[in-house]
């Protein structure tokens, strides 16, 4: 569908946190809406789900050693190599740089700042859910013989690699595919993080870090913070094609990549 792009005179930096409204119809936008309560609900349901499993001995389930067993016995030099460029990558100090190189680059070629600061407000959730709740749960890491890089204490559940990972490429993609037109662009973007992001939590697998439950705990809050930044864009900025906002029938905006 195509969209009129209407160029707006430059107001200075508060006027970059204004959001120009996409236009849609109004089963597109209900479609982005229930996307949005799909993913929370999916995420919330499997977090419960896990955490009911996890709490009560707080040790790895049978699924958990099943899993650890097999990489154990597939551990190879090249595996080792690529495990730990994710690791340290998209780590505790290789993510946040990640992520302020592609907030920074992104605000200069944009002509508004909401997308960049979704990004970072997801991040922030997703970091503050990983630092709360795993000292609550108390779950400690696979034995420190397992572990091919430096030793970790610190609880297990959930992944704070995982999670950081997730929310930063699950957002990028939908951020990026909601403005760019073409289903190509959809499928390829969330093909990427998909991909990504179960590499991410094969590789704290194989280098021992994780249990499998604590890795998919932090894809379902994942899924949570993702559908919860779904929602408020589409509710922020997607207009219904042909109603009147405010009063007058606003033009179509285009909303800069």
């Amino acid at each position: 569908m195509a969209q009129a792009e209407v160029q707006q005179p430059a107001r200075g930096w508060h006027a970059r946190l204004i959001v120009e409204e996409r236009y849609r119809t109004r089963a597109q936008r209900r479609r982005l809406l229930v996307l949005a309560a799909v993913l929370m609900g999916v995420g919330l349901v499997g977090f419960a789900v896990l955490l009911a499993a996890v709490v009560p001995t707080r040790g790895p389930l049978p699924v958990d050693q099943a899993v650890d067993a097999w990489l154990d016995e597939r551990r190879t030099t090249g595996l080792t190599s690529v495990s730990t460029v994710l690791a340290l990558g998209f780590g505790p100090i290789g993510m946040p740089i990640v992520v302020l190189v592609t907030l920074a680059i992104w605000i200069w070629r944009a002509r508004h700042l909401w997308r960049p600061l979704l990004i970072a407000g997801g991040m922030l959730v997703g970091v503050a859910l990983a630092q709360g709740i795993a000292p609550l749960v108390q779950r400690p890491r696979p034995p420190a013989a397992e572990m091919l890089l430096d030793v970790d204490r610190t609880f297990s559940f959930p992944s704070g690699h995982v999670l950081g990972m997730s929310d930063f490429f699950l957002l990028t993609a939908f951020l990026l595919a909601s403005r760019i037109a073409g289903r190509w662009v959809t499928v390829l973007a969330t093909t990427l993080a998909v991909l990504l992001v179960a590499a991410q939590a094969a590789s704290r697998l194989y280098l021992g870090y994780h249990w499998l439950t604590d890795v998919s705990a932090s894809v379902a809050l994942s899924l949570v913070v993702v559908g919860a930044i779904v929602a408020l864009d589409t509710r922020r900025t997607v207009r219904v094609e042909g109603e009147r906002i405010d009063g007058p029938l606003s033009a179509p905006q285009h909303d800069g990549t």
